[in-house]
């Protein structure tokens, strides 16, 4: 399907939400703050690399002045000392960190040795951003995951969906991401591993993306293409039962979402900066067309075909795509979500609670290392007597609330629950992008919080 088009009326609109996004979230392009940066031209699919090293920057033909020269020259030299220096403790020696650019604009991380040679890293980490996004959100949380694993580890943020494309909604986003991460399977063969990182909106798209790859051998399909399967009469004969627990023929590992509106944004105080107003969130609802068809997927009026709501449908295995059981095979289900601060997700929808389930003191952190997180929950699944329970509880009524049916379809699997608070810091007002550290000068405040992430990734 085409992006949607959009008339006089709903692009005066969309300006307001882009200016509106970008206060929040800050400037999409980033340049990189580290180390010295070469560009050259490559004849394959790759636009261009640009390469992260040890050593000093080369190029010339800028005529600044010979004191903005030195300056930048110092600053470049401090970055550099300080990059290689952490390499080379974790005795990795001289290495350097590789961005790789397509066409469309994603890129892929790694770490390469001295002379560009790959260490053939095994664990796929997929970082997909929000609404009105790009991939330059996810920089920063990309360069710590290769600090921390530099040979295991290639982080790929990605880039098919962005600006304008975000209001498509979540099944067009969705399959888009999906052809986007078989073809990064492609380019790196030598992945066992998957993993999926998603920013608010960026969430809902990787469980809509791992149930259309779930049980899919891309392998498989890439030697069908080449004309290379079932030459020699030795096909697996049970092909789907062997990839049934699989994400496009790899294994799932993390799942993680910071600032996620699982539950939608329709609910009473699901979208803070209405201030728990019913008149302003009945507004929003009917206006949500302003997003396009992401718009009516978030405030749950989409009735494509008299079907339910998608989100609601995400909730739960349809017959075509198996959205629980995608989610019930990777090993960690992880909600980051702000206590406070966040005006645009709520803490119930973004950490798959009920109202009266949120922890009543959430305010100050008890460990210094990660001094803005501030409860860690393992929720386990529901008992058969807890299900017993709610099912007397819900049946009191003559409708069940679609709220209350999406968060007993989530929460049949586990997940851990991190909640944020970022009170005390003066970015908390952008807490909805500090928490991933969408631009580090203005969002740095979270940089704990990426590291918590990271120093509980399973490998």
């Amino acid at each position: 399907m085409l992006p949607i088009d959009f008339d006089s009326k709903q692009r005066s609109w969309y300006s307001f939400i882009v200016f509106f996004f970008k206060v929040g979230t800050g400037p999409i392009q980033i340049t990189s703050p580290m180390a010295s940066v070469e560009l050259e031209e490559t004849p394959s699919e790759t636009v261009r690399k640009v390469e992260v090293n040890g050593g000093g920057g080369g190029g010339g033909g800028s005529k600044t002045s010979e004191k903005s020269k030195k300056k930048k020259k110092k600053k470049e030299k401090d970055k550099n000392g300080a990059y290689r220096y952490y390499m080379s403790k974790l005795g990795f020696g001289c290495v350097r960190l590789r961005t790789e650019y397509d066409k469309e604009g994603n890129f892929d991380m790694e770490v390469v040795d001295g002379d560009g040679q790959r260490r053939n890293p095994t664990h796929l980490v997929i970082m997909v951003n929000g609404l009105i996004g790009s991939a330059e959100n996810w920089r920063y949380a990309a360069k710590q995951f290769l600090k921390r694993f530099p040979e295991d580890v290639i982080a790929h943020c990605s880039e098919c969906n962005t600006s304008k494309l975000t209001f498509d909604g979540v099944d067009i986003m969705g399959d888009r991401l999906a052809e986007e991460v078989i073809s990064v399977i492609k380019r790196h063969p030598g992945v066992q591993k998957i993993s999926f990182v998603g920013h608010s909106l960026g969430g809902l798209v990787t469980r809509y993306v791992i149930a259309k790859l779930y049980g899919r051998d891309v392998r498989r399909e890439f030697a069908q293409e080449n004309g290379e399967c079932g030459s020699d009469g030795s096909e697996d004969p049970c092909p789907e039962e062997k990839f049934k627990g699989k994400i496009a023929g790899l294994e799932p590992m993390n799942f993680i979402t910071f600032a996620t509106p699982h539950l939608g944004s329709r609910g009473h105080k699901q979208v803070p900066v209405f201030c728990g107003f019913y008149t302003m969130e009945k507004v929003a609802s009917r206006a949500s067309w302003l997003l396009g068809r992401t718009g009516k997927h978030l405030f749950l009026t989409d009735r494509d075909n008299g079907k339910p709501p998608l989100l609601l449908q995400m909730a739960n295995d349809c017959e075509d795509l198996k959205f629980i059981s995608a989610l019930q095979s990777f090993k960690r289900r992880v909600t980051y979500a702000n206590v406070r601060y966040d005006q645009l997700v709520g803490w119930s929808t973004s950490s798959l609670r009920r109202r009266d389930e949120l922890p009543k003191h959430c305010h100050r952190s008890k460990d210094d290392k990660y001094r803005h997180i501030v409860n860690v929950e393992t929720a386990e699944t529901s008992s058969r007597q807890q299900e017993v329970l709610l099912e007397a509880k819900v049946n009191g009524f003559q409708n069940i609330d679609l709220e209350e049916q999406m968060l007993r379809g989530l929460t049949k699997v586990t997940w851990e629950r991190i909640d944020v608070n970022f009170s005390g810091t003066k970015q908390r007002c952008l807490a909805h992008s500090t928490i991933q550290v969408n631009r580090y000068c203005i969002n740095s405040a979270g940089a704990d919080v990426v590291h918590h992430m990271i120093d509980n990734f399973l490998l």
